[in-house]
């Protein structure tokens, strides 16, 4: 029997990954508040500034979400490879850095310049890298709770940092709040994710297995992408995140063509940042009995039959709110979800890699999706638009559906209680 190196189990030296979990959740908070939700605050002061239209500052921002796309997959090998710290305290500086340059634009292409890079840094700060990391420390039975606790607090990045970013501009002008925001930035995540994410310790086992290399991650990466489950929760996800894009920029819109008043269509388009937290509550409380897979599936066709029902219910308040609450339900759970089924379909040898490879095509389809759904509305009109959005809902849902019927069929072939997945 050979004594080798193993991951240490959560109750060996657990309280420093717990101690990681609290730094991720306040990173991934200030990185998502400063690096996107600003953005939509600062967007009109800087088109008047800048002599822009709206559609070419809107482009800044899908030109950084594809940047960030396409740094998923080398952001996971690197994770991987060598953990997280170093990739996290650079992207955090060079992140600081890009802030304080955003607040110097003078042009439109400098604007696109800079969003491009805080694309690139935000892949190498926010949910991706932190999920690989929390996967990297803790055991099955207690990874749940610590991605929960990160993905509620990061949750309310968008209520605390877009009031924030409405009151800096209007003290400092929107120069004055990326300054301000930078310093932010910088002050909080810089030290924690220098001081706090290191590599997970390794105890001794008498287990015959070696630490993983690089050999034994291309094979696990290998064995992921020809594995015909992976390319359906690919499609799942994709369409749920095209889904949810579209809705997140296009609601207020649609709420106001209903007659409702823009205070009033922005407000109700706000819970759906609360919604989220309540989703994945819902989705970690209900996993003790029922499969993930279930759950999601489950929430995603109720998010279709809140998007079929606005024509009916979005000319009241209330119907409105309702319409809402059952699209927000789901609009951050698979953030939650996908680290869970990715780890527990193929395992955490090269978690960060494999879930690179499903981040890039997903991302790249939240980017691009409000900008099709422009081009819908242009030629149908809001009904066509919730149509589409409801059938991306529904193969979302019928996808999630197969990847859980297809673990389930597995593990029954196999000795042992089936994996919940």
């Amino acid at each position: 029997m050979t004594t080798t190196m193993a991951p240490a189990d959560t109750t060996v030296g657990g309280r420093h990954g717990w101690r990681i979990v609290a730094a991720l959740a306040i990173t991934s908070t200030v990185g998502y508040g400063t690096l996107y939700y600003a953005y939509a605050v600062l967007l009109s002061p800087m088109a008047a500034s800048l002599d822009a239209s709206t559609t070419a500052v809107t482009g800044a921002l899908t030109a950084s979400v594809l940047a960030g796309a396409l740094m998923a997959i080398p952001v996971g090998r690197w994770l991987d490879r060598h953990g997280g710290r170093a990739l996290m305290t650079t992207g955090s500086i060079a992140a600081t850095a890009l802030l304080i340059a955003w607040s110097q634009i003078q042009a439109i292409w400098q604007l696109y310049a800079v969003m491009i890079g805080i694309g690139i840094t935000g892949a190498m700060v926010l949910y991706e890298p932190a999920f690989a990391v929390i996967v990297s420390w803790f055991t099955p039975d207690r990874r749940p709770t610590a991605l929960l606790a990160v993905t509620v607090v990061a949750g309310f990045a968008s209520t605390i940092f877009m009031p924030l970013t409405g009151l800096l501009v209007a003290q400092f002008g929107w120069r004055g709040a990326l300054l301000t925001l930078a310093a932010i930035h910088g002050v909080v995540t810089v030290p924690l994710h220098a001081l706090t994410i290191r590599k997970p310790p390794r105890v001794r086992a008498p287990i015959p297995a070696t630490r993983p290399d690089q050999t034994s991650r291309r094979g696990a990466v290998r064995a992921a992408t020809r594995d015909p489950q992976f390319w359906i929760l690919a499609a799942a996800l994709i369409a749920h995140g095209a889904a949810t894009s579209t809705i997140g920029v296009h609601l207020v819109g649609y709420l106001i063509s209903r007659g409702h008043p823009a205070t009033f269509a922005a407000t109700a388009a706000g819970l759906l940042g609360v919604l989220s937290v309540t989703g994945r509550l819902v989705l970690t409380g209900a996993r003790r009995r029922l499969p993930v897979t279930t759950i999601v599936a489950a929430v995603f066709a109720i998010q279709a039959a809140a998007v079929l029902a606005m024509p009916l219910t979005a000319g009241s308040r209330v119907g409105a709110v309702v319409a809402v609450t059952g699209f927000g339900l789901g609009f951050g759970i698979a953030s939650l979800a996908t680290p869970a089924l990715l780890a527990d379909r193929y395992g955490t040898t090269a978690y960060a890699t494999i879930a690179g490879r499903l981040t890039a095509p997903v991302t790249a389809a939240k980017a691009a999706a409000p900008l099709l759904a422009a081009a819908l509305l242009s030629h149908g009109g809001y009904h066509v638009l919730l149509v589409a959005v409801t059938t991306a809902c529904l193969l979302a849902a019928v996808g999630m559906w197969a990847v859980g019927r297809a673990g389930a069929t597995r593990t029954s072939t196999a000795t042992g209680p089936p994996d919940r997945v």
